[in-house]
């Protein structure tokens, strides 16, 4: 009679917490210097923004001498820093963009509403959201001039890796085919975009792009940027899921083939699947890297989150509330990434559990 392995029992939390900060003597006292030392860093701070914070006022109330931060310059420039430069009657544009947005993100983010119908449904709301911020179909035009805060840092960066993710997923594969040309050509391009920093790509999507095209011909410079941001990006995706690949072993593919499966449904169903769920934290810390990099369009006059939420401290009624700004801000992207890498975990999870049953 053959015996049943049973899996060893896991720990609660709480064990490997005590386990990973109290395991001896030794970590023990570096667990306590540390919490001492993030102590006494900590009781300043939350003097500054909660005990003597100025909550509500103008900026003479803040500019007294035992006035904390100031959260009313946040209250005050909130629109300007999630919104930047559109046009204030407009708002309404920008903001039904980020609910938009966060729909879709939310019911993408759901396993049971996985299809290829969810493609259309993208490529659909990003024509929507062009429209709305662009103000076309009748609406109050708006020039890409005047775009800027979160709706850009969220569309430069779930359009970039949506229009990356494709393309890196042929270089991967190009990378690895036996035809030499092609492989040459992925490996160049992978290695070239790889070796220049992405403000160098939109240095080069501002200033030499329209210089080589036709004379009367333009693109415009967000679109010039979005071009950009997608190609540098596919190439650290491209790396990703080639090291996906690798880890799967030739024996399920040369089994897959065996069975009379051809290359192209052996990808799609036994290689891709188990690839891509292996490189799931690699593939969000880059889309963590790709929502931070958007403070970089500042360079060729587009304003995100961080570059609108900087500029609103130069307001000369609120000059100098730059600490305050930048909080702002930080709390925005944490909650970004922090989202971003809890649903990466439960999602890997969730994947490793549905393949073992």
């Amino acid at each position: 009679m053959s015996q049943i392995e049973l899996a060893p029992p896991v720990a609660p939390d709480w064990h490997r917490w005590r386990d990973g900060l109290f395991s001896g003597w030794a970590n023990g006292l570096v667990t306590l210097a540390t919490l001492a030392a993030m102590l006494w860093l900590a009781l300043p701070f939350f003097r500054w923004a909660v005990v003597d914070a100025v909550w509500s006022g103008t900026s003479a109330d803040c500019a007294t001498e035992t006035a904390g931060a100031c959260w009313a310059f946040v209250g005050a420039k909130f629109r300007f820093m999630l919104f930047a430069f559109f046009p204030p009657p407009l708002q309404w544009r920008p903001a039904l963009v980020l609910t938009l947005i966060t729909a879709l993100l939310t019911v993408s983010a759901l396993p049971r509403f996985w299809s290829f119908r969810l493609v259309p449904v993208w490529l659909l709301a990003l024509v929507v959201i062009w429209l709305l911020m662009a103000g076309t179909a009748g609406m109050e035009p708006v020039s890409t001039n005047h775009w800027g805060g979160l709706p850009i840092t969220l569309t430069v960066s779930i359009a970039g890796l949506a229009f990356a993710f494709p393309i890196a997923l042929l270089l991967a594969l190009a990378r690895q085919s036996d035809m030499g040309i092609v492989r040459c050509l992925a490996i160049a391009f992978i290695e070239v975009l790889r070796g220049v920093p992405m403000i160098a790509v939109l240095y080069v999507a501002m200033l030499i792009v329209p210089m080589a095209l036709p004379s009367g011909a333009a693109i415009d410079k967000l679109l010039r940027a979005q071009i950009g941001v997608t190609l540098f990006f596919s190439a650290y995706v491209a790396e990703v899921i080639r090291a996906g690949l690798q880890v799967i072993p030739s024996g399920q593919k040369e089994a897959a083939l065996s069975l009379g499966l051809s290359r192209i449904q052996m990808l799609r169903l036994v290689v891709l699947p188990q690839a891509l769920t292996a490189v799931i934290p690699a593939i969000v810390n880059l889309s963590i890297g790709i929502v931070l990099n958007t403070s970089l369009l500042a360079v060729i006059g587009i304003y995100d989150l961080l570059n609108a939420a900087k500029t609103s401290a130069t307001d000369p009624t609120w000059l100098g509330f730059y600490s305050e700004a930048y909080i702002f801000a930080a709390l925005v992207y944490f909650a970004i990434c922090f989202t971003g890498s809890r649903y990466s975990l439960w999602l890997e999870r969730k994947l490793n559990g549905s393949n073992r049953r």
